[in-house]
């Protein structure tokens, strides 16, 4: 899940403006969470189908 549309339960402000110490710490967090964590599902799965598009590809040249 992205952080750009959570809304912090302490301030009731989107997380992104890190109004409060627990806005800042959940974006802190969500940050380090690693490089794929801020794509939403719908870019994973077209990551996915881009990778055995290729990986299809990539078999049939082969043979």
């Amino acid at each position: 899940m992205t952080y750009d549309r959570l809304v912090c339960a302490n301030c009731a402000a989107p997380v992104t403006e890190g109004r409060c110490p627990v806005c800042r710490a959940s974006r802190e967090r969500m940050q380090d969470q690693g490089p794929f964590a801020g794509l939403n599902p719908a870019m994973l799965i077209a990551l996915m189908v881009i990778l055995v598009a290729a990986l299809a590809l990539l078999a049939h040249q082969a043979v």
